[in-house]
């Protein structure tokens, strides 16, 4: 990998499942209740839908986000208190839900969150992926100074950092599910 993030693609592709005892809907309701986030995100706290119909395609949610001083300490990432915009891409109940992080002037990037749910025989198979093809504004921003060997370390620290955090937001989601 060179000096270029743009070499590699994707930049992150990470996914995890887990099997959840409720139906698909009940599963959907709750995941494309992202103002409920708080309740399974390592770092999103919650937030608000500001514009469309909550949970459809095209809607978009404002989330407040909290990332601790230990996650990738030594990189320069936004670290407190920060404020993300998604726009849904795709709303299909009991089946899928996606969204987008936009960028700082409002136009949906290369990075997409999702929750796939299938019915299994006594309950739901729940499946969150992320997937950024290309540089965000932020990664961007946060690789700007970092030299080659830097970079490597960044995304391969920040791949594992999202794959933990995949795995920790389907174990909250199932306990948020079963206990109703």
């Amino acid at each position: 990998m060179g000096e270029n993030t743009a070499e590699i693609a994707p930049l992150f592709a990470s996914r995890a499942e887990l099997r959840i005892s409720a139906g698909p809907a009940e599963v959907y309701s709750v995941i494309s209740d992202l103002p409920r986030s708080g309740e399974w995100s390592p770092e999103c706290q919650g937030g608000s839908w500001i514009s469309g119909e909550p949970g459809a395609v095209g809607s978009v949610f404002r989330g407040e986000n909290l990332r601790s001083p230990d996650v990738v300490s030594w990189a320069p990432v936004v670290r407190g208190t920060w404020f993300t915009h998604a726009e849904v891409l795709a709303a299909d109940p009991g089946r899928t839900f996606r969204w987008a992080m936009r960028d700082s002037g409002g136009r949906a990037q290369d990075s997409v969150w999702a929750f796939d749910i299938e019915a299994d025989d006594d309950g739901s198979l729940l499946v969150h992926h992320f997937r950024m093809g290309t540089a965000t504004e932020g990664i961007r921003g946060i690789t700007a100074e970092m030299d080659a060997d830097a970079k490597r370390r960044f995304f391969a620290e920040w791949g594992e950092k999202v794959a933990g955090d995949l795995g920790v937001t389907l174990e909250r989601i199932k306990q948020v599910v079963e206990k109703g």
